[in-house]
């Protein structure tokens, strides 16, 4: 796969994680704002890695990945993270958090590969 692809495809993982949360969200979630911080980092950092081509935008797309990973299970921890997979707050809650999921454990991943992968233009 090509570098613009892969990017592509990292920007659209970002995009996800970001989808599930605007499902988390609607389904009633209480975000600490009013707009959910994650949502808000998520679409900047998705902006970001598909305007800036260089290869911190793609460790930066495999950081946010991890940071909102390590979110959903201290969260899980300590609340309701884990109840939010398993629908025990409603189906859109439950869809919310697999895409969440989904979106930024791909991101993780295609960050850290496309940033292993790129050359060094910084």
């Amino acid at each position: 796969m090509n570098e613009y692809a892969h990017r592509a495809l990292l920007t659209a993982a970002l995009a996800f994680g970001a989808l599930g949360i605007s499902l988390l969200w609607a389904g009633g979630v209480e975000f600490p704002i009013v707009v959910p911080p994650g949502l808000v980092i998520l679409t900047v950092g998705a902006v970001v890695v598909s305007a800036v081509r260089r290869r911190w935008t793609a460790w930066l797309g495999c950081v946010l990945g991890v940071f909102v990973l390590v979110g959903f299970v201290v969260s899980g921890i300590n609340g309701e993270g884990f109840e939010n997979l398993v629908g025990d707050h409603g189906t859109t809650i439950a869809v919310g958090q697999v895409v969440q999921l989904i979106g930024v454990g791909a991101a993780a991943a295609l960050g850290a590969t496309l940033g292993l992968r790129s050359p060094a233009r910084d």
